[in-house]
């Protein structure tokens, strides 16, 4: 059986990771630190050749992936944009819940933003083009929409995003053993 391997490269740290704000379509660079990650992952990544280089148009992962030493390979993927929080964007999980307490990105409206269902459909999307490929490929994005791709390819449910963890700069590896789905690596 010929599957592709897919390996998650979330981009480095931004001011608004630090904060602890929603960072979705807001296009704001790494931090000194984010790009010293970045870099850090060029050695990480040294051994493994890429037969395709997908990259969020967004450009913290487009520096991250230039840093990585992958830039000149890669081709920029709309369906790797992080989430559209919508009205949320910017704000932190503690702001958003003082006002509803019973909110999560994963089963509330995101209003003017992308719900659950949406971004369900959008990496489904991209997952069944994914598919159609051979080979190693590197998918350089965000955390929600790597978390959201994560918990698709391992129960075609994007809510499961919500009990995975991704640091920045992090590597996820996503596979097959015997025609099934698995997840080799994960947050490395």
């Amino acid at each position: 059986m010929n599957t592709p391997t897919l390996w998650l490269i979330r981009h480095g740290e931004t001011d608004w990771t630090i904060s602890g704000q929603h960072t979705g379509r807001t296009d704001i660079p790494l931090t000194e630190n984010g790009r010293e990650q970045a870099r850090a992952l060029k050695s990480r990544l040294a051994d493994q050749t890429f037969d395709r280089v997908l990259c969020s148009p967004l450009q913290r992962a487009r520096e991250t992936c230039e840093l990585a030493g992958f830039g000149t390979q890669a081709q920029m993927e709309p369906d790797l944009m992080e989430w559209d929080y919508g009205i949320y964007e910017g704000r932190t999980s503690a702001d958003i819940l003082k006002d509803e307490p019973d909110w999560s990105l994963w089963t509330s409206d995101v209003q003017n933003g992308e719900t659950a269902e949406q971004v369900r459909t959008r990496v489904g999307r991209l997952l069944d083009r994914l598919l159609t490929r051979q080979g190693t490929i590197a998918l350089f994005a965000h955390g929600h929409i790597l978390r959201s791709l994560i918990s698709m390819w391992m129960s075609n449910d994007v809510c499961l995003g919500e009990n995975i963890l991704l640091d920045t700069a992090s590597v996820s590896v996503l596979g097959f053993q015997r025609n099934a789905r698995v997840l080799r690596k994960l947050n490395t």
